[in-house]
């Protein structure tokens, strides 16, 4: 097995972390009849030899020994390194060509290993025929054998993804594997085959599919869940790890299953919807657990009308099992207005269990908890009460203002509390800019004028040197500015003039009506001397002025010709702003608009001011609209908390556009 280890010289080859000579210590632990140093071993070989995907010389010159060793029947967890082996083999970052043709140069194992009497080995093996046999006549002959003698469920699915495979990598071979795999998909075949072979053929062959395909799938999700065995739900402890657990599908397999057919549907959100409804109705909680994950990737990545899959996650709330209703929750919070369909679930979990209105990890502080949170972020105000008794509590959440500042107006009776907590905030404290952050945030959207004494405490009474009146100078700044900043703080803004937040100090000033003269060589500096985010900034205070900065047309022209968008749509807008031109405006906004998806909520929201004159760019507003996917969310790695808000609000930006005309 290990014929020739030691002639290696590993000193000379490396890894992620440094020399390789830790590397055969790695090979014979994987021999090792003790289970926790297997797993160990296991571990360092992916963590160094298959860093982030990477292949590395010592990860090649090990691929013989790892051959050897699952040839070896009599040794256990086999089927890791098999995955391993087509990690390298077949995933390598930046198709690495050494890495594959060092697994392809040992492709007969796997044949072997196809009929391995370790059915996680033969599972682990099924994708690796058809990754690394090069006559594709043979590798759908030995799919089909293997498909005809195996019993084992998971490997059934397994072979049935490798049909799939065998189908995008072998399109000339296409039609026998697509007949498999529709062969698979009716009966008598068992429940949990059909639904991994219309998921392939969904990938596949769409046109192979049946034309009740929504209803099928459903009817064969719930034929499954009645065959399955009933698995108690772990009682996870209350810590972070735990939680996590909890929000983990209990049932990998049947969300590996669904998660496939969504994926294939695609842009199909109709029929995804409605095969969200049955999932989300099925008797069986972990079908439901499972489909509320489902429905949080659509909503994220997918717009329409999500009236009835949002009902159906609030219909969650009232089940049993925490997993279910930790998953809802969690999904629902991510939704802020969208969730209003769930607003009476909510409403009705928070005042049934005020345990839940704070969570508190272990050894951390509370934290506004999950169905209080969504309630609020969903601008409901029946939030208010519950967060009254929380602001006027001895443990108030931390992040309670930041929460509280989705309800606007409606959580205006809380002001004078907001304004109280906002007084008591120890300025000598390293922790007042994290404890001011949230209270700011709700007091500029209560929109509390009152409280002007209390916000320029943070930066009159914070003591210098301690980077206090600094951290948070900017977020007081904009809250003056929200707030009007009324003559009172006019001093303490003009002796900001001078500073990082020049520009952020002169539009407060200006919203103070000081006089333009005041502020606008300060913006004029900084538009052509700051830093980028100061640039930008003060690009947005000029359109403000309007006709006053006409001085500033110059540098906002040059501007709007740079690079990032960002800068560019900033220094547009402020010129259509300033001056009313459309001519050097649209080139920046439609070169924009194609770069950079977050760009197009503040181009949409200028094209609504510019009525006709934005008419050249409509059919881009109008393609945007007709968009089914949320480009935001992709745009933001899929999924940010803000994607499903920010992408709504460009949409409503959007069809007020398309009203204007």
């Amino acid at each position: 097995m290990f014929t020739g280890i030691d002639e290696v010289d590993w000193a000379s080859l490396h890894h992620a972390y440094g020399s390789a000579e830790d590397v055969p210590g790695w090979l014979r632990a994987l021999a090792s009849a003790d289970t926790v140093e297997r797993a160990t071993a296991l571990d360092g070989m992916y963590g160094a030899l298959h860093h982030h995907g990477n292949v590395y010389d010592s990860t090649l010159a090990c691929v013989p020994f790892l051959l050897s060793i699952v040839a070896c029947e009599e040794l256990p967890d086999r089927a890791g390194i098999v995955e391993l082996l087509v990690g390298i083999g077949a995933e390598s970052a930046h198709g690495d060509p050494r890495a594959r043709e060092a697994v392809c140069a040992g492709a007969e194992a796997f044949v072997r290993l196809a009929g391995d009497p370790d059915a996680a080995v033969r599972r682990a093996s099924a994708g690796a025929l058809v990754h690394f046999l090069a006559a594709p006549e043979r590798v759908l002959g030995l799919l089909r054998q293997r498909l005809r003698a195996e019993r084992d469920g998971r490997v059934l699915r397994a072979l049935t993804e490798a049909l799939g495979l065998f189908v995008r990598r072998y399109p000339a071979h296409a039609d026998a594997a697509v007949d498999l795999l529709a062969e698979q998909s009716a009966p008598p075949y068992a429940p949990e085959l059909r639904l991994a072979a219309l998921g392939q053929l969904a990938l596949v062959a769409p046109a192979r599919l049946p034309a009740d395909l929504v209803p099928t799938a459903v009817r064969l999700l719930r034929e499954r869940s009645a065959q399955r065995t009933r698995v108690r739900e772990p009682c996870a402890a209350d810590t972070l790890v735990g939680r996590l657990r909890r929000l983990r599908p209990s049932d990998e397999e049947g969300s590996r299953l669904l998660g496939t057919l969504h994926t294939a549907l695609g842009d199909r959100v109709a029929d995804r919807s409605a095969l969200l409804g049955g999932q989300l109705t099925s008797p069986d909680p972990v079908d439901r657990c499972n489909a509320v994950w489902l429905a949080a990737a659509l909503l994220r990545g997918w717009r329409g009308d999500h009236t009835a899959t949002v009902e159906l996650l609030g219909a969650q709330l009232s089940a049993e099992q925490d997993r279910l209703r930790d998953a809802a929750v969690t999904v629902l919070s991510e939704l802020c207005t969208l969730a209003a369909p769930a607003a009476d679930d909510l409403h009705t979990l928070v005042w049934a269990r005020p345990d839940l209105w704070t969570h508190r990890f272990e050894r951390g502080s509370p934290t506004l908890g999950g169905p209080l949170k969504a309630l609020a972020r969903s601008g409901d105000p029946r939030a208010v009460p519950a967060l009254a008794q929380l602001l006027a509590g001895p443990a108030t959440p931390a992040d309670l203002g930041f929460e509280l500042a989705h309800l606007g107006a409606a959580a205006a009776p809380l002001a004078p509390a907001l304004r109280h907590r906002l007084g008591r905030i120890p300025l000598s404290s390293p922790s007042a800019a994290r404890l001011a952050a949230p209270l700011l945030a709700a007091v500029g959207a209560v929109g509390d004028a009152e409280a002007v004494p209390q916000v320029l405490r943070l930066l009159s009474g914070a003591p210098d040197g301690l980077g206090a009146r600094d951290a948070i100078a900017a977020q007081v700044i904009a809250t003056l500015e929200t707030l009007g900043a009324t003559a009172q703080a006019a001093p303490v803004l003009r002796a900001l003039l001078y500073t990082r937040h020049a520009a952020a100090a002169a539009g407060a000033l200006r919203s103070a009506h000081e006089d333009v003269s005041v502020v606008l060589p300060v913006l004029l500096r900084e538009l052509t001397e700051g830093d980028p985010a100061s640039r930008r900034l003060a690009a947005e205070q000029l359109g403000r002025l309007g006709p006053a900065a006409r001085a500033a047309l110059p540098a906002l022209r040059r501007m709007a010709c740079s690079w990032p968008a960002q800068e560019r749509v900033a220094a547009a807008c402020a010129l259509w702003r300033v001056d009313a031109d459309p001519e050097p405006v649209l080139p920046a906004f439609r070169t924009a608009w194609a770069e950079d998806p977050h760009s197009r909520r503040p181009i949409a929201h200028c094209l609504t001011e510019m009525g006709p004159s934005a008419a050249p760019l409509r059919p881009l507003v109008a393609a945007e609209l007709a968009a089914p996917r949320r480009h935001l969310a992709h745009a933001a790695g899929f999924g940010g908390r803000r994607a499903v808000p920010e992408d709504e609000e460009l949409l409503r930006a959007c069809r007020e556009v398309l009203a204007t005309g």
